[in-house]
Formats: structure tokens, C-alpha cells, sequence
């Protein structure tokens, strides 16, 4: 696959199949994804690759403290607020989501199933944990974590699995420390869901967008 076509035609993936991803091809990509950039090649990251029991235990996990209400703690900062013009491009993205799932804005009811299936992955059969030593500069580590996950979500595609960058897998670092035993000297910072898309569900066939490159990129000289 050409890489032009990775990045172009990879997107991310609102169902899955349960068919379950082989340890094999999970430790492939892995195996792969580590040549991806990282600052003065430290190679800061760490994985948990959560699959099986422990898996569906994690989301009903989650998905419980969803349900109760519970505060959320992730263990880096998300952002609550956008400027205007990425809020207008969060915001229409929102809206193509919900339009090609049929869920009216106001239908609370068919919102929180969505949240549901989001807090439970999409039924994904895998999620990769992504930690930092706390030893490491965040800011810096954050760059090394993004650079590695885009690797990971490209190499996936490439193999005809799919992919889904989730905040709501570290929400509530708590229950991953818990099934995992990560240490306190590991900062908890993302999870990718990975498997098999399911390629007639409506949420994985909606148009997608991007902005204009006038709206980023200003030419110099």
C-alpha cells in the first residue's frame, strides 16, 4: 500500500467485528511501529496490550462508571475548549456522526447508547495502552506518544484491521492501574482500539472532511 493511500484512506472506526486480532499480527505491528521518530531516538513509550478477559473486564468497567455518573481523571490534560474555527470543525464532525446514525440532536436516549458503545470500545477485541515514564518531559513525550500511535493506526490499516484513537479508554486511569498494574512511576497517556472493521455499519461509511490547506499552512519566501 502506498503510504499516500494509508493516510488518505484510513480512517477511524465506530464498529468492529468480534472476531478476535491474532497475538501474532498485534506483535507485527508492534514490531514495526517501534522504528517510528522519537527525540534522540530515547523511544520513551510504553505499551499494554489488553485483549481477551481482561479486556472485557476493562469495559465493563468503564462503561459502569459512565453509567454512575462517576468523575472522570485522566492523567493528562484533554481540552474542555476550542478556538473558532477547530470548534466548527469538531462541531460538523458531530453533526455527520449523528446524521449517519439517524440520532436526532435531542434524542438523549440515542445519544447515551452511542456514548455506551464508545465507553465499551466499538466492540474492539484489542486496546493498546500507551504510558510514559513520569521520569520523561511530557511535553516531549506527548510529540514521541502521537508519532508512534499514527504509525501504529497506518501499519494497521495497511493490514486491513482498523483503528480508534480513544480518550474515553483513559478516563479513569484508575481501572486501568487496577487490571493492568501499571506503576505510579508510569503516566497514563492514550489507547488505541484495534480490529477488524465492521464495514456496514453506518458510523464507518459517512463522509469524512478536512480543511482547506489555505485554512493551515501560511508560505514563507
Amino acid at each position: 500500500m502506498e503510504v499516500s493511500t494509508a493516510v488518505t484512506g484510513r480512517r477511524s472506526i465506530r464498529m468492529y467485528k468480534p472476531d478476535q486480532v491474532s497475538r501474532d499480527i498485534i506483535q507485527e505491528i508492534l514490531e514495526e511501529a517501534r522504528w517510528a521518530p522519537s527525540w534522540g531516538n530515547t523511544q520513551g513509550w510504553e505499551f499494554y496490550v489488553v485483549i481477551g478477559d481482561t479486556l472485557e473486564k476493562f469495559k465493563e468497567a468503564n462503561l459502569e462508571k459512565l453509567q454512575t455518573g462517576a468523575t472522570s481523571s485522566p492523567e493528562i490534560s484533554m481540552p474542555e475548549k476550542w478556538p473558532e474555527k477547530p470548534n466548527e470543525r469538531y462541531t460538523e464532525f458531530g453533526k455527520r456522526l449523528l446524521n449517519a446514525l439517524n440520532i436526532p440532536r435531542k434524542a438523549k436516549d440515542l445519544r447515551d447508547e452511542l456514548y455506551a458503545k464508545m465507553f465499551n470500545l466499538f466492540g474492539a477485541p484489542c486496546l493498546m495502552v500507551a504510558c510514559l515514564d513520569k521520569g520523561i518531559s511530557l511535553d516531549y513525550g506527548m510529540l514521541d506518544i502521537g508519532l508512534i500511535l499514527q504509525t501504529i493506526c497506518l501499519l494497521a490499516h495497511e493490514k486491513g484491521l482498523g483503528t480508534t484513537i480513544m480518550a474515553v479508554s483513559v478516563m479513569y486511569p484508575e481501572v486501568l492501574r487496577k487490571l493492568l498494574s501499571i506503576p505510579d512511576t508510569k503516566v497514563i497517556v492514550m489507547g488505541v482500539a484495534l480490529g477488524y472493521p465492521d464495514w456496514n455499519a453506518p458510523a464507518n461509511k459517512f463522509e469524512r472532511s478536512r480543511a482547506n490547506l489555505e485554512e493551515l499552512v501560511t508560505w514563507v519566501g
